[in-house]
């Protein structure tokens, strides 16, 4: 037992944090209009989240060296997509509505993962190994599915007539459910069954990764749930300081996005870059390049379906400068990765990319 709680106090803090949050609500309501404590509370919701969501993807990193490639990369993006998903699902069912909100959150994503997460890594891998190789099949792939739900999720909507600008209308939004939902298991099927070499480095093959756990499978799947629970609990929490901030600072709808898009990918892009220091660059694209799927893949759908149930605005069309600034990313990534063999100078493209992006969300 005492083991147990030196190594998962992370659960314990975040769980009695939750519990607090939960058993005297006014804790939160009471001091949403004091910019200080307001502050403060946010500061302790996010950092309980951040924590349980680094151990969680600690857990899913156990199970990803005891199951080997390409399961493993794929135990982590779930599992922090999973994060994801609950964290944009109770923000859009908490406060005022948020129609945007969803397609910021995805937006955010892809910005973070195809530029920011992607050129650090790039530039780490070169910097330290000059040029580092990766399974061009693999990649492609990737970018095959990324490229169509990305248009057809995010531009699409604003060239449709039936409907409003940036909507669809009820047969479309089915539509787009299922294709969406259909070509990403079909992708998983791929990736897991019929085409997982793709997946791998040919040298990688066979390759034993060791661990110094000493817990079984099991034990780390339970704690990998375990530790979803105080971030779903406390994600509603930090959904109500989120929509209350944006709305009375009049800062813009974007920043709510990003804030969940850094929260659930911090703890993936730390294993990416540590995967392309350690010339690991195909498991670094695994999770970059992942993470960007399953978010588009698995959250189109469920804002789309909380759209259907709650009747509320679902509005997932890009405004101009976004429209193009996803254009560009899609493009760079392409051309970027048709070699096989990585450098600094592609690193060094997509941070400007990146950049370029945080500076347009508040202009």
């Amino acid at each position: 037992m005492l083991q147990f709680l030196k190594s998962e106090y992370v659960f314990i803090l975040s769980l009695i944090t939750a519990i607090l949050f939960i058993t005297f609500p006014g804790i939160l309501s009471d001091n949403l209009n004091n910019p200080g404590i307001s502050f403060g509370l946010f500061l302790v919701i996010f950092m309980a989240m951040l924590l349980s969501s680094f151990s969680a993807v600690r857990h899913a990193d156990e199970l990803a060296i005891k199951l080997g490639e390409p399961y493993g990369t794929l135990i982590l993006t779930i599992s922090v997509i999973t994060i994801e998903v609950v964290a944009i699902s109770s923000v859009m069912l908490t406060g005022d509505d948020n129609p945007t909100l969803g397609r910021d959150m995805m937006f955010s994503v892809i910005m973070i993962a195809l530029n920011g997460l992607v050129g650090i890594s790039l530039l780490a891998g070169a910097v330290k190994h000059i040029q580092q190789d990766y399974n061009l099949q693999g990649v492609n792939t990737f970018l095959s599915v990324i490229t169509p739900l990305a248009i057809m999720g995010m531009i699409l909507p604003n060239y449709t007539e039936s409907t409003e600008y940036g909507t669809f209308s009820t047969i479309q939004t089915y539509f787009l459910i299922i294709v969406t939902l259909s070509m990403y298991f079909i992708f998983l099927f791929m990736q897991t069954l019929r085409h997982k070499n793709f997946f791998m480095m040919d040298e990688d093959d066979g390759q034993e990764e060791h661990t110094d756990s000493h817990h079984s499978t099991a034990f780390h799947a339970m704690m990998l749930i375990a530790y979803l629970i105080p971030i779903v609990l406390l994600s509603k929490k930090l959904a109500i300081i989120v929509n209350h901030s944006i709305s009375s600072m009049g800062a813009p709808a974007a920043l709510g996005g990003l804030l969940i898009a850094i929260l659930v990918l911090s703890p993936e892009g730390v294993a990416a870059v540590k995967s392309a220091l350690n010339n690991q660059l195909q498991r670094s694209m695994n999770i970059t390049m992942g993470s960007t799927l399953a978010t588009i893949a698995l959250t189109i759908p469920a804002v789309l379906i909380i759209g259907l149930v709650t009747d509320k605005k679902v509005i997932l069309g890009l405004d101009g400068v976004d429209t193009v600034l996803l254009w560009i990313t899609i493009l760079v990534n392409i051309i970027n990765f048709s070699s096989g063999k990585s450098n600094m100078i592609q690193g060094m493209i997509h941070l400007v990319l990146f950049v370029l992006y945080l500076l347009l969300i508040f202009d």
